[in-house]
């Protein structure tokens, strides 16, 4: 996209014209509306359950902590919405993968247009489908100890409810992606996260009124961290590096068009928030195995790949790896440098100094891989720094609260006002057409 020198609305001028616009109004209303109908499903109990001894049993669990973050506290609860939108991203996940190693779902996805789109969506609901399938049997299997009545009978309506109750997440954050502002998924995370947010920062801050020195200091430098990360999230999802682009001198009649300099900006996190939440659905898979199966060796690989785990270094280092790999991976998704540059040779346009076609799919892919490289490391450094400091003052960082948290939380909003802003745009633009 190129775009050029024209001044972008204020926040205050946004807000304005987010309060005039109708269809807007409508829109965040739905997403609203939809975000509370998932909140109270959360906490809607699978029935037949001993609820006290279910509880005493996950209490103090890292894992279980670790798990809720995509359910927004639906496992612990066990509620009927315990899977939450997990399948979902699991099956977006295999699906980019698989689009990337079959030609015939690339084909589907480049070359087809909006029908090819329609069925790369049908499969991966299919895929999220047997997720929840496989899931919900693991639970069931888990949770049958616990039940007032076990057996098969009961593990056979855990998985029906938990299936069912993770279709209808999925449809509701279909819904809200068509229909409402943001992006389903990463808003239903979003919303499990501020769920817990403010038990989360007061267990911490408890730990400041315990008059221990030592303690205290230790809590106000993880406050300071946590404010610095939010300033290095924003500045990484919304550093840009803009390419000059300059039109070439075009003769109408008798008059000489001078050429026009214009902008191709590529951002520093192509991917945006999802190569945290892919990442971060990767380390979730041993955890949600060694639940359900109570195999030894994964009981204790899902303990090492939590942040509250035996070695916090091994999380901190796999947890690099996977963000710096699914930016690779979604920049590579999002940004063709070859389509890139026969646009710009279609439109007459060109790099100053560099020349059009092939060269200049060359330069834009070496600018792609620095600023996803830059954009990559520095996100997978924020998240895994608080992990390293809490794991050197032995002071949990917010109790459930950390960077893969706050992470989603300030990305997901980044992410949703700009698609208000864009939405306002448009409809300043479509009411000037009108005109």
């Amino acid at each position: 996209m190129v775009v050029s020198r024209d001044k972008a609305p204020t926040a205050q001028e946004t807000f304005l014209q987010m309060a005039q616009a109708a269809g807007l109004r409508g829109r965040i209303l739905i997403t609203i509306g939809l975000l509370l109908l998932v909140r109270v499903g959360v906490f809607l109990p699978i029935p037949g359950i001993d609820t006290a001894s279910f509880r005493a049993a996950i209490q103090n669990n890292p894992v279980i902590g670790f798990l809720d973050l995509f359910s927004g506290g639906g496992l612990s609860a066990l509620g009927i919405f315990a899977l939450g939108i997990l399948p979902y991203i699991n099956a977006s996940i295999i699906m980019q993968l698989m689009t990337t190693a079959l030609p015939s779902l690339e084909d589907l996805q480049k070359n087809e247009g909006e029908a090819g789109r329609r069925k790369i969506s049908q499969i991966t609901r299919y895929v999220a489908l047997g997720w929840a399938v496989l899931q919900s049997v693991g639970i069931s299997i888990w949770i049958n100890p616990f039940a007032n009545n076990p057996g098969p009978l009961f593990q056979v309506q855990v998985v029906l409810a938990l299936v069912a109750g993770s279709m209808f997440v999925m449809w509701l954050s279909e819904l809200i992606t068509e229909r409402g502002i943001g992006n389903g998924a990463s808003l239903l995370i979003f919303l499990g996260i501020v769920a817990v947010l403010p038990t989360s920062l007061g267990q911490t801050l408890e730990l400041a009124q315990s008059g221990d020195q030592a303690i205290v200091g230790r809590v106000i430098l993880l406050l300071i961290i946590f404010l610095a990360m939010i300033v290095g999230i924003v500045f990484v999802q919304e550093g840009t590096r803009r390419i000059p682009i300059v039109s070439a001198r075009r003769q109408v009649g008798r008059k000489l068009y001078r050429e026009k300099t214009s902008y191709l900006p590529l951002r520093l996190n192509q991917g945006g928030v999802m190569p945290i939440i892919f990442a971060s659905a990767v380390l979730v898979l041993p955890a949600s195995i060694s639940q359900f199966t109570n195999n030894p060796i994964l009981v204790q690989i899902a303990t090492a790949l939590t942040p509250s785990g035996s070695t916090p270094w091994l999380y901190a280092a796999f947890y690099l790896v996977l963000i710096v790999f699914f930016s690779y991976f979604y920049a590579s998704l999002i940004m063709n440098p070859v389509d890139m540059a026969q646009n710009l040779k279609k439109m007459g346009a060109s790099v100053p100094g560099i020349r059009p076609g092939r060269t200049t799919s060359e330069y834009i892919e070496r600018v792609l891989n620095r600023l996803t490289f830059l954009g990559a490391i520095f996100l997978g450094l924020v998240a895994i720094i608080p992990t390293i400091v809490e794991s050197a003052t032995r002071v949990p960082t917010f109790r459930g609260f950390g960077a893969t948290s706050l992470l989603i939380l300030v990305g997901v909003a980044i992410d949703t006002a700009k698609q208000v802003q864009t939405y306002v745009i448009s409809q300043r633009y479509e009411g000037m057409v009108k005109r």
